[in-house]
């Protein structure tokens, strides 16, 4: 049976940071203004909240974001002036070409007086991550949720992937928005949890996933996640880590809990990825990292 979702509301904060002094014989009017923080957000679907509604209306619909995503909440908490160009299925190269007719490259929102760019990037990359759940969710069915028949199959394949072709495209891509953007502060977040550490039970209904495979599973996702802290301290960026704060928020866990939808019961239209508790405890951490809070 479908659980119905959490309510959860966000609370947007205005921020009045001048006053008009008049000068009565004395001069010109004179003010102390700041303007807000010119902001945009990169990247795939985890950036874009896929699954979470409302849509954004202001989005293409095959992009599948939310005005709930973490970008959002993040502007909404901080008064920023949000560019979002998030889109669901976003790989590096859809930086700098158009993932989809219509979608402009994502690279393009880029100013030379931006100031802060958030992402994630890189799980949709070559299909890697994306492959790694479909190979080891099968396997896992068909052995009934018994032994560890994706490691067995696929070893280090989904490391190499990352470590070869992965890895050196977010660094690329973290360069690349320095160059376009060199006086912005740039965030890289991690992927929250999926996986518990170790198979629990009762949620192989929920996420068939064999008991082996799913400390295989997660091995990966902390593969990938390294791959981005790399790439970030190497060209300067922020790397945002969710791996404590998401812990015991995984896909496994209560409808109450988690930050992940599973395949199976959940309550995101696309599943196995961030649910509205989710988009706001990263928007919390990233404005952690970045000083924000």
């Amino acid at each position: 049976m479908r659980m119905p979702a959490p309510r959860r509301t966000v609370a947007a904060l205005a921020a009045v940071t001048g006053i008009a002094a008049l000068g009565l014989g004395t001069g010109p009017a004179a003010a102390d203004t700041k303007a807000p923080l010119r902001y945009v957000a990169l990247g795939d679907s985890y950036s874009a909240g896929s699954g979470v509604l409302p849509l954004d209306r202001g989005a293409p619909l095959i992009c599948a974001r939310t005005s709930l995503n973490y970008p959002h909440l993040l502007a909404a908490s901080t008064g920023a002036q949000l560019t979002d160009v998030t889109c669901g299925g976003a790989q590096t190269k859809d930086f700098t070409t158009s993932q989809y007719p219509g979608v402009a490259p994502q690279f393009n929102a880029l100013k030379s007086d931006t100031e802060l760019v958030t992402l994630t990037i890189g799980g949709n990359d070559n299909n890697t991550f994306i492959n790694a759940i479909l190979a080891c969710g099968s396997a896992g069915v068909l052995s009934g949720g018994k032994g560890s028949p994706c490691k067995d199959n696929y070893g280090d394949k989904f490391k190499d992937e990352i470590e070869s072709k992965t890895y050196p495209a977010i660094k690329a891509s973290l360069n690349q928005i320095k160059a376009r953007s060199p006086e912005a502060k740039v965030a890289i977040l991690g992927y929250p949890w999926i996986t518990p550490a170790k198979a629990v039970p009762g949620c192989f209904a929920k996420l068939p996933i064999a008991e082996g495979d799913v400390p295989y599973l997660r091995d990966v996702q902390t593969h990938l996640n390294g791959a981005a802290q790399r790439a970030a301290q190497e060209t300067g960026a922020t790397f945002v880590d969710l791996a404590a704060a998401s812990d015991a928020h995984d896909a496994c866990r209560p409808v109450s809990q988690r930050w992940i939808e599973p395949v199976l019961f959940g309550t995101n239209f696309v599943p196995v990825h961030p649910n509205a508790l989710g988009e706001a405890g990263m928007a919390k951490e990233a404005a952690k990292a970045l000083n924000l809070s």
